[in-house]
């Protein structure tokens, strides 16, 4: 698991998410909405489907939902998003991805720009870090919750890909249309998840010590907290105490 991936794992099994909740479902209302625009179904558009299922799981209220599908096809009236990804480096060459959802373009690349030129890194060409990184399902399980037999059963019967001994959580990977089932396969044998979500798995990853292992989670803290930032991916891996601890 990247650095990236134990970041996330720490955060949401520390309840740091929790202090954000609001900004998190303007986030997740922002993507049903855009993702609405290619058919209002989540049983035949899989984008919404992954976008609805992310807010249930944040426990965003139905009528949240409903609106926000609403807007996306037009019948009720809202913001439009445009969609610009950003690629760059971080401290020590990390790969880093930024997707936003913004009504401002001009607002979006300012911000992301300043982020990394503030904070040890600088934005690259379209194209230029992305080949490092492929779309997969991640769930991380704690370690007293299921033995490795019992998840690889799992894995094995409902399409999972891989299953990770990450020290204190088991990390279970899936081809992201498969990443639904092997939740629904998890929470059927009541196993509880810490983590559960599509995202960017790096190919290769960069290690950070000291200085710039601080300079990294800086950033990705910054990267994060910018208004029209979705999601951030990276390629960095450091040290768990070291995350642990910048975590608070």
């Amino acid at each position: 698991m990247s650095g990236h991936s134990k970041w996330a794992t720490i955060k949401h099994k520390k309840g740091a998410l929790d202090a954000k909740r609001g900004k998190i479902f303007t986030r997740l209302l922002r993507e049903i909405a855009v993702s609405a625009k290619g058919g209002g179904n989540p049983d035949t558009n899989a984008r919404l489907r992954t976008a609805v299922l992310a807010a249930k799981a944040e426990n965003m209220p139905q009528d949240n939902i409903k609106r926000a599908i609403q807007r996306g096809t037009g019948e009720l009236e809202g913001l439009s998003y445009e969609e610009i990804n950003f690629e760059g480096y971080g401290p020590g060459g990390v790969a880093v991805i930024v997707e936003t959802l913004t009504d401002n373009r001009n607002r979006a690349v300012s911000e992301i720009r300043h982020a990394f030129a503030k904070n040890g890194g600088n934005l690259g060409e379209s194209g230029s870090v992305r080949f490092m990184f492929h779309k997969k399902g991640v769930i991380a399980v704690e370690k007293d919750a299921a033995t490795e037999e019992q998840l690889m059963d799992i894995v094995l019967e409902s399409g999972g890909e891989d299953l990770n001994d990450e020290g204190d959580t088991w990390e279970i990977i899936s081809d992201p249309a498969d990443n639904e089932a092997v939740a629904a396969a998890i929470k059927a044998a009541h196993i509880p998840t810490v983590m559960c979500e599509v995202t960017m798995v790096a190919s290769t990853y960069t290690k950070l010590e000291g200085k710039e292992a601080n300079q990294m989670i800086r950033l990705l803290e910054v990267l994060e907290d910018c208004d029209d930032t979705q999601n951030v991916y990276s390629n960095f891996d450091m040290d768990a105490d070291q995350l642990e601890a910048a975590a608070g």
